[in-house]
């Protein structure tokens, strides 16, 4: 599916699947409108990173409150402060379910976020 807020991804997969009341969002990173990673700190990227993800997630009704499950990659465990600080901004509690990996990317960012959002059918 095409979102417009976010740029078009060369490789093989989908922004995101449903399967039944669970939307599987794919990793985010930070890439602007131009499809280039956003130039900043891990802060900068981090933000633009949730952004895009939330673009993904509201072309299919949901909000930042029906994700349950978060992903993210760091390229190194330094910015896990920055990150938390950011992430606190976009996830309230209950805070969804979330693991933090550190380790290189394959794109040339710091981040890389990707979620499990519940959208109950009405």
């Amino acid at each position: 599916m095409s979102t417009p807020a976010v740029p078009v991804q060369a490789p093989p997969l989908s922004k995101a699947r449903r399967a039944g009341d669970l939307l599987f969002l794919s990793g985010q990173l930070p890439r602007g409108a131009d499809g280039e990673i956003v130039e900043g700190d891990v802060a900068v990227q981090t933000r633009r990173a949730l952004d895009n993800l939330l673009a993904v997630l509201e072309t299919h009704g949901g909000t930042a409150a029906d994700v349950v499950k978060v992903t993210a990659w760091l390229t190194d465990r330094r910015h896990y402060q920055a990150f938390n600080e950011v992430y606190r901004q976009v996830f309230g509690p209950p805070y969804p379910a979330r693991s933090v990996v550190v380790c290189d990317l394959v794109a040339d960012a710091d981040v890389e976020i990707e979620a499990t959002a519940y959208l109950a059918r009405p």
